[in-house]
């Protein structure tokens, strides 16, 4: 399937299924907003990492237009629907400030492995412990998949975009658990060193060594 959409490139990736709360300032996306809720319509946010247009990005709709002040400025509510692929992007388009683009839409498989995905929840819980992190995920633990952790993992922007390149749950899955099995042990290392620093001028109490051992 291939249509337009018009587009609202941003430096963040959208993950399907995610709310998005969005603060619009320009007139050409104040313009877009106002459209796209007034017919029910649908936008993409494509992503921009270091300063360059990404093909891919998520198509999202407005749910809430929560506030609109004096000067046309809005806080948005939106929320991830669908990934699409950037097939031309049209700068101009007849009577609008904002641009488009025309896109394709990747098949999706959804389907991973729950057994994985656990791990992946023990080693995200892992993570936000050792960062003093409280995150609720607003569902049960066994309904949680990548896109629902996948901006709680860790990742960098380009990791995320990399992320959302991923076409299959079980890639998803496999990527943020290796992706721990890299990081978790880093900040280990980190807590026992701070462990360390904090002892450091502490009376400890400390067995002598014994040279009479093994003797």
């Amino acid at each position: 399937m291939t249509n337009f959409i018009p587009i609202f490139p941003l430096s963040i990736v959208v993950f399907p299924g995610e709310k998005v709360h969005l603060h619009i300032f320009e007139p050409r996306y104040k313009q877009l907003i106002t459209e796209c809720f007034e017919a029910k319509k649908s936008f993409g946010i494509p992503s921009v990492v270091n300063n360059r247009l990404q093909e891919m990005g998520t198509l999202v709709q407005v749910t809430e237009i929560v506030q609109t002040y004096e000067n046309g400025e809005m806080d948005i509510k939106t929320e991830g629907l669908r990934i699409f692929r950037i097939l031309e992007v049209i700068k101009q388009i007849p009577e609008k400030l904002y641009s488009g683009a025309i896109v394709n839409y990747p098949e999706n498989d959804d389907y991973g492995n729950r057994e994985l995905m656990q791990k992946v929840v023990m080693g995200v819980k892992q993570l936000h412990r050792l960062l003093n992190i409280s995150k609720d995920f607003k569902k049960p633990e066994e309904q949680l998949k990548a896109y629902d952790v996948g901006h709680h993992a860790g990742l960098s922007l380009e990791e995320e975009y990399e992320l959302l390149g991923l076409m299959k749950e079980i890639q998803r899955q496999e990527y943020i658990k290796r992706h721990l099995q890299k990081v978790l042990p880093m900040l280990l290392e980190m807590e026992q060193l701070k462990e360390k620093v904090k002892l450091n001028g502490h009376f400890r109490n400390l067995s002598a060594f014994d040279f009479d051992l093994g003797l």
